[in-house]
């Protein structure tokens, strides 16, 4: 189906129109948040000698300051096929709303805002305005019940050690919710008479980077042209089946900077050099089963092919 700039959301293999995801973040985030538990421990430690029987001074630690959602609507369940307002900001640590979001070429900027009901079969990815006061709103079209977790991408423009982090929300779509078994992998799908075919049966490995090579034609059977959309070739979101744990790549030109996604040290880039193939970076977090939706621009359609695939 046709879409927009603005963003694609997707029943089982359909996307529907209106529409404008890199995992780093969640390790940074935790150190960080590590690192500020440690140093209220050491204050802790360090007010806490006494001796002599003596009752020691009382010290009231404070929950570390992180980054948070302020304001998320909406907070009561919403209609399914109906625009609904989607609206928040990014609450710094001092308690501000972060204003500041990393800018330029390629994927890695502003911020993603991806809905995934928790059977996976649906899936809503756009890349909200930001206003100047941090206010980031959106409207998004649910198009059957059931509960969606939100995750919010965010690249700040900082100088700090963060670079990019996630935060998390969900929505409760009202009505009778009929969840849909998560199907084996099937190696080609075929959307909107576009032919997505997975070459081989991977063997996917957790944190360790590796690559799965596509083809797409177009219903003609000819290799399909690729359009920039989001700033890469197509990207890759990744959900784990049951924890709903996220992970996001891109396939971009040769040379394309900011492309690269990385986790716990490891890195991996996607490429595509020629029309109708897409080499795809995998680096997911942890074992078990995963669907990965893989969303491109063809013939100013947003399509989304989804693939089950099993982790090591």
């Amino acid at each position: 189906m046709d879409a927009g700039d603005g963003g694609a959301a997707v029943r089982a293999r359909r996307v529907h129109r209106r529409s404008r995801l890199v995992e780093r973040a969640r390790a940074d985030r935790r150190r960080y948040q590590h690192l500020l538990e440690a140093i209220a421990l050491v204050a802790l430690v360090a007010g806490c000698g006494g001796g002599g029987g003596s009752a020691g001074p009382t010290i009231t630690v404070a929950p570390a300051l992180t980054y948070h959602l302020g304001g998320f609507t909406p907070s009561k369940p919403v209609a399914a096929g109906k625009p609904t307002r989607v609206s928040f900001t990014i609450v710094q640590p001092d308690g501000k709303p972060l204003t500041q979001f990393k800018r330029g070429p390629g994927p890695h900027t502003g911020v993603h805002l991806i809905i995934v009901r928790r059977d996976l079969a649906v899936i809503i990815h756009h890349h909200p305005p930001i206003g100047a006061d941090g206010r980031i709103s959106d409207t998004v079209t649910f198009p059957e019940p059931g509960p969606y977790k939100v995750v919010v991408d965010v690249y700040p423009k900082t100088t700090g050690p963060i670079t990019n982090f996630q935060e998390f929300s969900s929505i409760r779509v009202a009505g009778a919710y009929q969840p849909h078994a998560l199907p084996p992998l099937k190696t080609t799908q075929i959307v909107d008479g576009y032919r997505f075919t997975l070459k081989a049966i991977p063997h996917l490995r957790a944190i360790d980077p590796a690559f799965l090579d596509f083809t797409v034609t177009t219903p003609s059977g000819a290799p399909a042209t690729f359009t920039p959309w989001y700033g890469a070739l197509a990207h890759a979101i990744f959900f784990r089946k049951g924890s709903l744990a996220y992970f996001h790549t891109h396939v971009c030109a040769p040379g394309a900077v900011g492309c690269t996604s990385i986790f716990a040290g490891a890195s991996v880039t996607g490429t595509s050099a020629t029309p109708g193939r897409l080499k795809v970076g995998v680096l997911v977090p942890v074992s078990g089963t995963w669907r990965l939706f893989l969303q491109c621009k063809l013939d100013g359609h947003i399509l989304t092919a989804p693939f089950t695939l099993q982790v090591r």
